[in-house]
């Protein structure tokens, strides 16, 4: 197959992930074309690329979901290639395809793969093909309550709605009894609607307490398919991942060993290409069950590359090029361990509202292992249009007590001030003996808060 060049790329996204794929670009010698909204015309990664156009207003619409305005702005600077990073259009078929009838490179998956993991019930009839396990449930959309009910007195209480076509916690409801069906029924699929244009739910065992636990893939157009291993994400709030870590503290070498096979085999019965991840549940007693694939680089990519020494961005544009798999996988192997801590404006006294504004002094920390990914900086003012991720504060140790032991330390020097963030509350988690006795789950998080 041929190999192609690429020489500037416009980054389809904003915040932390528009700069480090500039990061990765400036270090593979490619020009870098940022699109901004009026809203970030001062924001970093306007700055540090190399050209910069505004492609519209400060709503996600007017701008970095505007479709047209970005492949115009792409024909206009001579683009080779788009990048989306996450969120955004990063998992749209119609944008893949959109990109590639203009003939320029999209760096992620093929549409094709987009639309069989985007569908969460076309997704679990592929992976049960590959022979991979699912949580008990429906494989097709319910058609109404009715179903629903029926269904859910087979498998037992409590049972889970899901949303077919999205995540995020949007269009998710626990339904504990069959009086409860109809009411979280109606407003899932409502809320699934308004969020995704598509109301059709499924429906699955809700096990009570969950690990979340996620495999890293990366795959080039000629077969070859790795892993890099796994990162646990059970502590949530509202469904959103607020800390993860590399790899799993939860996880025996033998379950290690079964969830990689599951994920690979996943991935190559679909011959995916680029960089993605498989997100799986572990219950009480072990067994891995799939429940999504995201077919974009994650939020937290930088603790699988803390572990192995691969730059996964780099990969992800490399592979784009039409490069074989640029890992060295005979040699892949864990190396300590490495937590994230996805710092967020927001007040975690007052629901966790969102705080945006002027950042008036920011400090941030530094010394071994501490790595902080982030487009923030001393006056900056953080808009209220976008979603409230700020930072990355990620920390490596020779082992999980070290990585812990480093990130307290790292957040007890992070100084942000003018607005209000979840510093604090990570300092709390840290120093929570579930977390470090690794005892907690994907609902962990939220009885803490509320205790």
């Amino acid at each position: 197959m041929p190999k192609r060049d690429i020489k500037r790329i416009l980054i389809a996204n904003r915040g932390e992930i528009a700069l480090r794929i500039i990061y990765a670009c400036k270090e593979l010698g490619i020009e870098t074309v940022a699109i901004y909204s009026t809203a970030d015309e001062n924001s970093l990664h306007v700055q540090l690329a190399d050209y910069a156009v505004c492609i519209g207003g400060p709503s996600p619409k007017e701008s970095y979901l505007n479709i047209p305005n970005i492949i115009a702005a792409a024909e206009a600077w001579e683009v080779d290639a788009i990048h989306p990073g996450y969120g955004f259009l990063s998992e749209r078929e119609d944008f893949a395809k959109i990109v590639e009838m203009h003939g320029l490179v999209f760096i992620g998956p093929t549409p094709e793969q987009i639309a069989i993991m985007g569908d969460k019930v076309v997704a679990k009839k592929t992976v049960k093909e590959a022979g991979v396990p699912l949580v008990p449930g429906t494989e097709e959309p319910l058609e109404d309550v009715k179903e629903a009910k029926r269904i859910a007195a087979e498998i037992g209480y409590p049972v889970l709605l899901k949303a077919a076509a999205g995540g995020g916690g949007r269009g998710m409801r626990i339904v504990n009894s069959e009086e409860e069906m109809e009411q979280k029924f109606l407003s899932a699929s409502a809320e699934a609607e308004a969020a995704f244009g598509d109301g059709r739910l499924y429906l699955e065992k809700f096990i009570t307490k969950p690990k979340h636990i996620e495999v890293q893939v990366l795959g080039d157009e000629y077969g070859n398919i790795t892993h890099l291993f796994e990162r646990e994400c059970s502590l949530q709030r509202r469904h959103q991942k607020v800390v993860e870590e590399a790899p799993s503290p939860s996880i025996t070498e033998e379950q290690r060993r079964k969830l990689l096979d599951y994920a690979i085999r996943a991935a190559k019965h679909i011959n995916y290409r680029s960089a993605g991840t498989l997100e799986f549940l572990m219950d009480e007693n072990g067994n891995f069950y799939f429940i999504e694939m995201n077919t974009r680089i994650q939020v937290e990519h930088p603790t699988t590359e803390m572990i192995t020494g691969v730059d996964i961005v780099k990969a992800q544009i490399l592979i784009a090029m039409g490069e074989k798999l640029p890992v060295d996988t005979k040699n892949l192997r864990i190396n300590g361990h490495s937590i994230e801590a996805r710092i967020n404006a927001e007040d975690p006294e007052n629901n966790f509202a969102p705080s945006p504004g002027k950042i008036e002094l920011l400090h941030k920390p530094g010394g071994p292992g501490v790595r902080v990914d982030t487009h923030i900086y001393q006056g900056y003012t953080i808009p209220p249009y976008y979603d409230s991720l700020i930072a990355k504060l990620i920390t490596w140790g020779n082992d999980r007590n070290e990585a812990i032991s480093r990130m307290k330390r790292a957040l007890s020097e992070f100084v942000i001030s003018g607005i209000k963030t979840n510093i604090g509350l990570h300092l709390e988690i840290m120093n929570r003996p579930e977390f470090l006795s690794g005892k907690f789950y994907t609902n962990s998080l939220e009885k803490w808060i509320s205790s």
